[in-house]
């Protein structure tokens, strides 16, 4: 199993659990210290500035952590390939330097970065919508999006981990390059659809087996209903979060296992993505809409990814210093911040249409449609 990766996970177990320790003390700062410094405005006008100070200033610490992980994996790598060469033996890496080894991994990192947090952002549009379906407010969303990303890393570890056995066939990848070339058009000339919560089949199990109360009781998940426990319509709109996470993750996980198959790249970069999504939800609640040209430079990306793994190496392919085609590296990130970078300006320039500029939800408990 994974057997052409440098770093095999079963090998290399402590590196992997100081990383899950990290996330998860990154994950309890944000629920028991974070949270409570965004409360603290003697006003409502005070409190929202407070709450967006402080999820700036935390979407930028999760930023530059990930920068940092980006930087001790490649000096981590340069330390274990300089003392072990033989590590880059039947791998993709088996004619570069130790140093180019480690410098191509930190920039696979990066990439990877830089494709999940893009996905991860355009999925921002999607929580908006469920937010302001069920209605809920500000502390009702901290939650509902704390205990998704928790979901989103299980669910992450999961597919990442199966995908980066399946890569060692190479038919493997050439099947997921043509999905994620498929999914790409798919969202470049999708129309946006309505969400439907009742017809979400794990809703409709929960339903059959539990009551749903039609009303919050507070940030709970479960209340009593005539004596018997039920769910909140807060609980319902976390398994919405948490299925609609994992259709994420069936393109998601594809991308960036077209930029690396080297599992700890993959998942790092993957988690990284995800760590800052609470804070910059509220950060990014406002802008989000106006970027109502982002789905196409990601449906590109995808596009790109999906042709890197199928197409692209017959173009680079050198019998002497490329025999793999593999796509530079550099080349690579450049596109896809030039295509993310290029659709975020056009969508400041070009003005949306009036029904897509719509406002946050900022309903109370009973707001919005609670029914499910």
């Amino acid at each position: 199993m994974l057997a052409y990766a440098i770093f095999n996970p079963l090998d290399y177990w402590p590196i992997l659990l100081s990383f899950l320790g990290g996330v998860a003390a990154l994950l309890a700062l944000d629920l028991f210290v974070i949270e409570r410094l965004a409360h603290g405005g003697t006003t409502p006008a005070a409190q929202a500035r407070r709450q967006m100070q402080v999820s700036a200033v935390w979407t930028v610490i999760c930023v530059l952590t990930a920068l940092g992980v980006a930087w001790g994996f490649r000096q981590f790598a340069l330390s274990e390939i300089t003392a072990n060469p033989a590590l880059l033996e039947d791998t993709r890496y088996f004619k570069l330097e130790p140093a180019q080894a480690a410098g191509t991994l930190f920039l696979e990192f990066l990439t990877g970065y830089v494709v999940e947090l893009s996905l991860s952002i355009d999925n921002l549009f999607v929580f908006l919508v469920i937010f302001r379906y069920f209605g809920l407010d500000h502390d009702k969303q901290h939650r509902v999006l704390f205990w998704g990303i928790i979901g989103a890393v299980v669910f992450r570890a999961i597919f990442i981990g199966i995908g980066s056995v399946l890569v060692s066939y190479a038919w493997v990848l050439i099947v997921m390059g043509i999905f994620l070339i498929v999914t790409g058009v798919k969202l470049i000339a999708s129309e946006e659809k309505q969400l439907e919560p009742e017809k979400n089949p794990l809703i409709r199990m929960l339903s059959s087996v539990l009551p749903v109360s039609k009303n919050f009781d507070g940030t709970r998940f479960f209340t009593h209903l005539n004596g018997k426990l039920a769910a909140t319509p807060l609980f319902v709109a976390l398994l919405v979060i948490e299925t609609t996470d994992v259709a994420f993750a069936v393109d998601s996980v594809p991308a960036v296992l077209a930029i690396s198959q080297e599992p700890f790249v993959a998942f790092g970069s993957n988690i990284c993505a995800i760590l800052g999504l609470r804070a910059m939800f509220f950060v990014v609640a406002e802008a989000m809409q106006k970027f109502h040209l982002l789905k196409y430079g990601l449906g590109l990306v995808l596009v790109w990814v999906g042709m890197k793994m199928t197409v692209l190496p017959y173009f680079f392919k050198d019998e002497l210093t490329n025999p793999q085609g593999h796509v530079p590296i550099p080349l690579s990130l450049g596109v896809i911040i030039a295509l993310i970078g290029g659709t975020m300006i056009l969508s400041l320039v070009i003005p949306a249409r009036a029904s897509a500029e719509e406002s946050p939800a900022t309903e109370s408990d009973n707001g919005g449609n609670t029914n499910a």
